[in-house]
């Protein structure tokens, strides 16, 4: 990542922290779920302390299920390995203040082992490891992701109470670019968008969605790691300021058999060289795209599959994926064509594809990580972009996105195009997280289940 200067510079923090007007610093680093885990600090001990010798989190974080439980299966950490630390080291280009809780600040960690080496499965790891690939063809990622949720007007413990049932959305009927549906909750908006611009990232806009209560807040499109440390920052703190305003707000993929909430993430390719200038783009190419930018394609679809569990990495992911829901079925790329999983949009400075396959529940650093990796396996491979899909692409003769966890878990295990970008390490960690989701939903007792078997079988 190119140098840059930080929302926060280091010595204001410092001033701030000599006035009184920043007592607290929060040091997080991304989970396997992407969501940040870590310590607040008093700020005076995390500059005099923490600052230059980091601080330790113990390695089950990475090592559990989604509701924390430690579970087997992972060569990182475990009961017979004690349970021990790794280290947390201030990535300082990421210091910004957090307006939505008074005198506090934040900091994005990087992992390392107690020997200096980095933690190789932890998402912001991963990532890093394929942009350094993508550095050393001459190439830097610059990506946007669009995150849909759902508000509820119940708070997070009512909905916890109630079994996150009959829960009461923030809009009644579908308010997808309704002006008087996003209105009628702007407040909250309107606080989201502050806030996050006092945090350093730059909104765009905010628009309402289909499911009723359902929205969405886009920020401006950066740097690859840091679009996905503002993902982060953005998903932890919409939650906070819901919480905070007596209301709640889902990312997960599918709330209900509506809409789901989608994460559609924008990729283009930079020169490292010459500041600024697209390398997917080619004006005298009829469509737009330069040879680097149809190899960077086809390798997308080439590795769709195998790397769809980074794109969709949990149960509920795959209830998306339905004929003429918006969400894509079809391994198929088209210019500005929804039906696809892969869109490709915009021209000159703006060239760039759209992977329309995350929802609001996946991982960034994974899902970017993958999108990097497949593009450089088409590179590597020089692979021909197969014909555009040019209609309806759910009612094309297209390879279907895996419909289940399960089959996804199958094609990431046994893939060798996750084996020679990610390793052996990282692809069975990840196997591994997906196949303690299985045996935890398999061994689960659905509410539909007691609808249809109570009374009836």
């Amino acid at each position: 990542m190119a140098d840059r200067t930080p929302p926060l510079a280091l010595e204001e923090l410092r001033a701030l922290v000599t006035s009184g007007d920043i007592d607290t610093v929060v040091l997080a680093f991304p989970d396997m779920q992407g969501r940040l885990q870590g310590k607040r600090f008093a700020a005076r001990f995390f500059l005099d302390d923490v600052l230059d010798h980091g601080t330790e989190g113990c390695n089950y974080l990475l090592a559990v299920d989604t509701e924390m439980n430690t579970v087997d299966g992972y060569e990182m950490a475990s009961w017979d390995r004690g349970y021990g630390d790794f280290a947390m080291h201030a990535d300082l280009t990421t210091l910004r203040r957090v307006p939505w809780n008074d005198g506090t600040a934040m900091l994005i960690a990087d992992l390392a082992w107690n020997d200096g080496s980095p933690v190789v499965a932890a998402p912001r790891q991963i990532l890093r490891r394929q942009l350094e690939r993508l550095a050393e063809l001459g190439y830097s990622a610059h990506v946007g992701t669009e995150l849909e949720f759902i508000v509820f007007k119940d708070s997070y413990e009512e909905a916890w109470d109630r079994g996150y049932k009959d829960l009461v959305p923030a809009n009644q009927y579908n308010i997808d670019y309704s002006v008087l549906g996003t209105g009628r909750i702007e407040p909250l908006l309107r606080r989201i968008r502050n806030d996050m611009t006092a945090a350093g990232l730059t909104v765009e806009s905010a628009k309402g969605e289909c499911n009723p209560g359902q929205h969405e807040i886009v920020f401006k499109y950066d740097e690859a790691l840091v679009t996905c440390d503002q993902h982060a920052i953005y998903k932890t703190g919409a939650k906070e300021i819901a919480s905070q305003e007596g209301v709640s707000l889902t990312f997960m993929a599918k709330y209900n058999e509506r809409e789901g909430n989608s994460c559609h993430i924008h990729l283009s390719l930079q020169s490292t060289e010459e500041a600024g200038r697209n390398v997917m783009a080619d004006e005298a190419a009829a469509d737009g795209m330069s040879p680097v930018m149809r190899h960077f394609l086809a390798g997308q679809l080439a590795a769709l599959r195998d790397f769809s569990l980074l794109y969709a990495p949990n149960i509920n992911s795959y209830k998306r994926f339905q004929p003429g829901s918006f969400a894509p079925t079809a391994v198929a790329w088209g210019h500005d064509n929804r039906t696809c999983s892969l869109r490709v949009v915009g021209h000159g400075r703006s060239m760039r594809f759209e992977n329309r396959l995350p929802g609001g529940d996946v991982n960034p650093y994974l899902a970017v990580a993958g999108l990097v990796a497949a593009g450089l396996h088409g590179i590597e491979q020089r692979l021909e972009l197969p014909e555009v899909c040019t209609g309806n692409a759910y009612t094309g003769d297209y390879a279907h996105v895996p419909t289940s966890l399960r089959e996804a878990a199958e094609l990431w295990e046994n893939s060798p195009i996750a084996k020679a970008a990610f390793g052996d390490e990282v692809v069975a960690h990840y196997s591994n997280m997906a196949r303690v989701e299985l045996q935890a939903f398999d061994s689960a007792v659905t509410d539909w289940e007691l609808r249809r078997s109570f009374e009836r079988l």
